[in-house]
Order: structure tokens, then C-alpha cells, then sequence
């Protein structure tokens, strides 16, 4: 499955929550399948969780030593 054919599908499978289900509740299950796609790629050791810290609060500089 390509990238463009997954975006599709997660979109379709998004619209569908959001008809059947109302904004909210679509909206906190693309909350939970990101938590839960977070821990796994944690888990899996495909997420560094320093990097991510890192990239977003950029690079600190050293302090010089007291």
C-alpha cells in the first residue's frame, strides 16, 4: 500500500467516524490511535524519544562550567 493510498483510507475511515459518530468522538479516535501508534513504535524501539525531545525544543547550547 502506498503512502497517498493509506492517507486515503485513514481519511475515508475519518469521515465515516465523523458521520456515524459525531466530530468529537472522530476527533478522540485520532487521538488514540496516535497514542497508541506512539508506545508502539516505542515499543518496537522505532521511536528515540531524546530525538523527538530534541527536534522539539531544539538544540541546547552547553554551558560553560561555574
Amino acid at each position: 500500500m502506498t503512502p497517498q493510498q493509506l492517507a486515503a483510507l485513514l481519511g475515508f475511515l475519518f469521515v465515516a467516524a465523523w458521520v456515524a459518530l459525531g466530530f468529537g468522538d472522530a476527533v478522540l479516535c485520532l487521538v488514540g490511535t496516535a497514542v497508541f501508534y506512539t508506545a508502539t513504535a516505542f515499543y518496537r524501539g522505532e521511536l528515540d524519544l531524546t530525538a523527538v525531545q530534541e527536534r522539539a525544543t531544539g538544540p541546547r547550547a552547553s554551558r560553560p562550567p561555574r
